[in-house]
């Protein structure tokens, strides 16, 4: 299997702050209503009011508006990151600071998540998407983890595991009730996020 090149640099970069963010948020969108095989450049263009042509001329292809949007979800996922774990004062706060952001994720409905496992499931035949979804997911768990390090090291909390692997089983339970909401959608998470919880506070004494 051929290696994962490196991402590369944003290709958004001449363009409009404005005109960029419409073009990504609207693939975004296209993805989770459509799918990444019905989302093409007809209708992104279309959406976000501007030619076909200019996204042939920045993009080139689909795939690479797909790492864009990829970049894009990083950023709304790693700031909304660091508002749940900022100001925890104990273990209980940072808990309930991050049930509350998998519960926004949770309540955005079907789109966004819709949208990142269309990704990761590209990102398995594409090395380029494949890379910048490993760097998303590497970015994440590393803020995660430095703050429960830097929460340990305060005294606010034990942890009992390597941050980095603490960090890890958390986002591998956000997961695993995320997939269970997409795979069952009248399905009361509520029991699933109080054992989630529980498994939580085993790690965070």
């Amino acid at each position: 299997m051929e290696a994962a090149s490196a991402p590369e640099s944003s290709l958004v970069g001449d363009l409009p702050s404005d005109r960029a963010a419409r073009i990504v948020d609207a693939m975004r969108a296209s993805v989770a209503e459509r799918g990444i095989a019905g989302s093409t450049f007809d209708h992104v263009a279309r959406e976000a009011g501007v030619s076909r042509g200019l996204l042939h001329y920045y993009f080139g292809s689909k795939e690479r508006l797909l790492v864009e949007v990829v970049r894009r979800e990083s950023e709304i996922r790693g700031h909304s990151l660091d508002q749940a774990v900022a100001g925890a004062a104990g273990a209980d706060e940072l808990i309930d600071a991050l049930v509350r952001s998998l519960e926004e994720i949770l309540g955005e409905g079907t789109r966004a998540m819709v949208t990142f496992y269309e990704l990761l499931t590209l990102g398995q035949r594409n090395p380029e998407i494949g890379a910048e979804l490993a760097e998303l997911a590497r970015r994440t768990r590393t803020r995660l983890a430095d703050a429960l390090r830097a929460g340990s090291e305060a005294g606010k909390f034990e942890l009992r595991g390597a941050a980095d692997d603490v960090a890890s089983f958390l986002f591998a339970l956000a997961d695993g009730v995320t997939i269970r909401r997409m795979a069952e959608p009248d399905l009361d998470t509520r029991p699933l996020m109080d054992h989630a919880v529980a498994a939580a506070r085993a790690l965070l004494g």
